[in-house]
């Protein structure tokens, strides 16, 4: 009987001891969720010659420059403490990295259609952007746009100017996840700081018009990136989620050229030939029905 006890308290121990390293592992694990473009990345100035997949003139140097860009940014992150990153592959259509090239430390998301919440959940540490351009119209921004260059002229959330990076930190906050560090140019870089002032910014180019601006070595943007990378991730305790409150409205105007019609719905009207409001009970709600209609 006693050795029955004695076995029985014996699995309860060993039970018990999983749970607790296994809770320990999670409680370690600092994952992170990487969104990646072009038109951010260090040498990119023109969308026709170097932008588009396997039809631009310089297509394959790009590559090549934001691949490096981002097996940097991996490194970094690694050095600064990481347990798991996650690359999404998010210039056009997806068709942009390849698992032949991506840092071997790093898994790939790619192909379409994923969630318009990018597969985020609360499981991730941190968010961050490598190769990130500004919003449509900021000044003196390399490849400025907000989603689609011929499509959106304006978005507002709860009336402040927002494009991808500003609903993109929106978004990363829905699922209490920080945005910690960005590379892109100096547009770019102000952009993230007017919502996360303490990010860490990798600022390798610099605009004196939307096709044309200062630029790093790629060497040169490497290193920052991975500097900043791991900068960011060492201090990771300092930053917190951007959290917008309820109810929330976005305002989506188009160009003449990219005009939608959607349908009015609870929720969804229409403002004039060009503009639709989007309104929810919180940021998820008003977003999804722009963006997954």
């Amino acid at each position: 009987m006693l050795r029955k006890v004695c076995t029985c308290l014996l699995v309860v121990l060993a039970l018990f001891t999983s749970v607790v390293t296994l809770a320990a592992q999670t409680s370690n694990s600092k994952k992170v969720f990487m969104i990646t473009d072009m038109e951010g990345v260090d040498g990119i100035f023109d969308s026709d010659l170097q932008c588009m997949p396997y039809e631009s003139p310089r297509w394959q140097e790009s590559h090549k420059l934001l691949t490096e860009e981002v097996n940097a940014a991996v490194e970094g992150l690694n050095s600064g403490g990481a347990t798991d990153v996650v690359v999404w592959d998010g210039h056009d259509s997806s068709r942009t990295l390849s698992v032949l090239d991506i840092h071997p430390k790093a898994r790939l998301l790619t192909g379409e259609p994923i969630s318009p919440t990018l597969e985020l959940d609360p499981s991730y540490s941190a968010v961050v952007f490598i190769g990130q351009h500004a919003m449509a119209g900021a000044a003196k921004a390399i490849l400025s746009h907000s989603y689609s260059s011929k499509g959106i002229q304006n978005i507002w959330v709860n009336g402040k100017p927002t494009g991808e990076i500003g609903a993109r930190v929106m978004l990363a906050g829905v699922f209490n996840i920080p945005v910690i560090m960005l590379s892109g140019d100096t547009a770019a870089c102000a952009e993230l700081h007017d919502l996360v002032p303490q990010a860490e910014c990798a600022e390798v180019k610099s605009g004196v018009s939307r096709t044309a601006g200062f630029m790093l070595s790629h060497p040169a943007a490497c290193t920052l990136i991975r500097e900043k990378a791991q900068r960011a991730m060492e201090r990771l305790a300092d930053f917190k989620p951007y959290k917008i409150s309820g109810p929330v409205e976005v305002k989506v105007e188009s160009t003449p050229r990219g005009a939608t019609t959607f349908r009015p719905r609870e929720g969804v009207e229409q403002l004039n030939d060009r503009t639709w409001v989007f309104r929810g009970k919180n940021l998820l709600d008003a977003w999804l029905k722009w963006s997954s209609f």
